[in-house]
């Protein structure tokens, strides 16, 4: 397994080093290509990369506080994540390139659909990376008014000579942020005014490098700010981690999505509108439907419990009574006795195995996963697991969410006008 290090991530764009020249490809229409955080191709891959072990424990700690994080939204009233009090750092792990500002500077974005704004650290923000938003630089910059309407889209905001202005803190640290306007172009499209938060202080230990697009279906993400231009639609295809290149693409509005692709509805948390709820209705096991509590399953908007397709979790969460179902039918299809455990993850085995598929059954489509979506090996061949565990026993631990490994090497579609969620198979390169 290639080397991957989950670095918490919050929503702060570095502006980019530049991938790797071996790795540049022109982006044509509304198709971005997709890259892994620390791949052959970023610039944020590891200088000194860990063990295989020390890998999937560091990726199990991110995935623990990404769990958190998406408990704490689904267990509070709706808010806008440009703007919380409070909010827990986050580890998405897929990359895209984007433009910002006349002349433009090219940015590394982690894409994120669980969350809506954008942050970028910019010029003269104390505490923050090097790699900043040169904001003088560009003649299409603007810092928004506390008069302006989406001043009122953020949570408390202030006003600091005149500026939309907001304060936020999580984990150890806390930042401070200007509301901003400025021109951003993906692959070939150009967008005049798009509103991000403009750091301009960061304290603490905890603050992250890297930054984010929201992919959600809040006011300030880039579904509601293109509306006109993508239709609210996009669809994306996650390589796999043993893609030589990890390039897969971002392909935004109806145009160019897949025809032959079966879809299941999506659902509508007024608790938390951004994330992306659907009904699953059963998990199989080889040929077998395992036996899952209905309550484990169900679709709650009063609790927050249902399940979520989420790009930004690396391996899928299940609350215990579904993960415990699904994983006692793994092991009794594998059939070997000796099962070890390595950190989060029990189900794991120190010799070859064969093992069945899972299906996960929604309303409407059925996603069976191989081998590849289901079996994290060791580079030395001496220990394979099963990919998924059950939701962590610190959060509130009503949410299933199907993690980016379970989608690499399928087409996602997120039709939001249409209310509905797509997935089809496709070799993501």
């Amino acid at each position: 397994m290639k080397t991957l290090i989950l670095c918490l991530v919050f929503l702060i764009i570095s502006q980019a080093q530049g991938l790797n020249p071996k790795c540049e490809t022109q982006e044509y229409g509304s198709t971005l290509k997709v890259f892994h955080i620390y791949s052959p191709c970023s610039p944020f891959k590891p200088s000194k990369p860990l063990s295989w072990e020390e890998d999937v424990l560091s990726m199990q700690a991110k995935d623990q506080t990404r769990l958190q994080y998406l408990s704490s939204l689904v267990a509070k009233k709706s808010m806008v994540p440009v703007a919380s009090g409070r909010q827990i750092v986050q580890s998405p792990t897929y990359i895209v390139r984007a433009r910002i500002g006349t002349p433009p500077q090219t940015m590394l974005m982690a894409m994120d659909t669980s969350n809506d704004a954008a942050w970028i650290p910019c010029n003269g923000c104390l505490g923050c990376s090097s790699k900043v938003f040169n904001t003088a630089r560009s003649t299409t910059f603007n810092t928004l008014a506390c008069h302006a309407p989406q001043c009122k889209q953020v949570q408390n905001p202030t006003c600091g000579g005149g500026a939309c202005v907001f304060n936020m803190t999580y984990g150890s640290s806390s930042i401070a942020a200007n509301l901003s306007q400025d021109a951003i172009t993906l692959a070939a499209d150009p967008i005049p005014s798009y509103v991000f938060g403009c750091l301009q202080k960061t304290a603490g230990s905890s603050v992250p490098q890297q930054g984010l697009m929201g992919l959600g279906r809040g006011p300030l993400s880039l579904l509601s700010q293109t509306k006109n231009l993508y239709k609210s639609t996009f669809s994306y295809c996650l390589p796999s981690f043993r893609s030589p290149k990890f390039s897969g693409s971002l392909r935004l509005g109806p145009t160019g999505q897949p025809l032959r692709i079966k879809y299941t509805p999506l659902l509508k948390n007024p608790r938390r509108p951004s994330l992306y709820f659907v009904n699953m209705i059963g998990i199989r096991v080889g040929r077998r439907i395992v036996d899952i509590p209905p309550k484990a399953l169900a679709f709650n908007p009063s609790t927050g419990a249902g399940t979520i397709f989420d790009s930004g979790t690396v391996f899928t969460r299940l609350v215990e009574p579904a993960y415990v179902a699904v994983r006692n039918e793994f092991r009794r299809r594998v059939k070997v006795a000796n099962v070890t455990s390595l950190g989060g993850f029990d189900t794991c085995y120190t010799v070859p195995i064969v093992a069945p598929t899972i299906t996960f059954m929604f309303v409407g489509m059925n996603v069976t996963l191989p081998q590849e979506n289901l079996l994290i090996h060791s580079t030395a061949g001496s220990i394979t697991c099963l990919a998924m565990a059950s939701a962590p026993d610190n959060v509130n631990s009503v949410l299933n969410v199907i993690a980016n490994m379970q989608q690499q090497n399928h087409r996602v579609l997120f039709d939001v006008p249409n209310s509905r969620l797509g997935v089809a198979r496709e070799h993501c390169t």
